[in-house]
């Protein structure tokens, strides 16, 4: 019998911080680091922070499957049979991981018919965590202190709209839309920050859009996506369609846009993603 997602939720928070007690250790270590086939960078502490997370949540619930980033390689067809299932990032921010920053987190998401249920996202160096879903609400706890989030709609008066943006990864098409921002809602105020912290900077009402027109992978995303859409967000595709997780042949996302969902400026956005 499946738990019930309350229960399932719990269970994740509880085991995104041994995942990342998993990691600590190997944390400004000298860890030494290993190139994957599509040259993205690998260590011994995504691997043990992953053994972690699929050996707990295989023990919570072993009916539901797991898709982790040190676990991909499942064929589509079986991966289409699935209803619901863990999409992991067992650690995300490996870069950053590597260059001694705080700014890597451990990302678990449940996926019921490719759409998000919840999302856990911790900080393994603060233990702060990030959770929610959309039809749960959002959270950040740090220790003992939890605090209920939700996006703002607009800037504080007289600030200008708030950008937040990956720091190692741009592209043509997103300078161009930041552009057309600027020109239509004046200036813009870019923070740049590493991993799916991005969305949680939005869920807690720190930042006001984040645009990625640069690829990023399901497991990047998917966690942070159900804190932000608990706390009033949403993440569309740049036609304005919810942003989903299919079981395609490429585990690659496409464009999207993570932005409050009553935001007045959302079909400016819109308009110039289209562009």
């Amino acid at each position: 019998m499946s738990l019930p997602v309350p229960q399932l939720l719990q269970g994740v928070i509880q085991l995104v911080h041994q995942a990342g007690d998993a990691i600590l250790p190997f944390w400004r270590a000298d860890v030494a680091v290993t190139a994957k086939s599509d040259d993205s960078p690998v260590t011994a502490a995504d691997l043990a922070a992953h053994h972690v997370l699929l050996d707990g949540l295989t023990a919570l619930d072993p009916g539901i499957p797991v898709l982790s980033e040190e676990d991909a390689n499942i064929a589509q067809d079986v991966r289409a049979e699935w209803s619901r299932w863990w999409l992991v990032d067992p650690l995300d921010g490996t870069k950053e991981f590597i260059a001694g920053t705080e700014e890597f987190t451990v990302n678990v998401a449940l996926i019921e018919h490719g759409r998000v249920v919840f999302g856990v996202v911790s900080m393994p160096t603060s233990g702060r965590c990030y959770y929610g879903g959309a039809t749960l609400g959002a959270w950040r706890a740090d220790g003992d202190t939890i605090e209920p989030i939700t996006v703002r709609t607009t800037p504080p008066a007289g600030e200008p709209l708030t950008v937040v943006a990956s720091r190692r990864h741009s592209s043509p098409e997103q300078e161009k839309l930041l552009a057309g921002l600027s020109e239509h809602l004046g200036e813009l105020t870019l923070t740049s920050v590493g991993s799916s912290l991005k969305f949680c900077l939005l869920a807690e009402g720190a930042a006001d859009c984040y645009p990625r027109l640069a690829p990023t992978s399901q497991w990047d995303t998917a966690a942070a996506q159900g804190v932000l859409e608990g706390a009033g967000g949403v993440v569309l595709h740049l036609d304005g369609q919810p942003f989903t997780y299919p079981a395609r042949a490429s585990l690659l996302n496409d464009s999207f846009l993570a932005l409050p969902a009553k935001a007045p400026w959302r079909e400016t956005l819109l308009n110039l993603a289209r562009a």
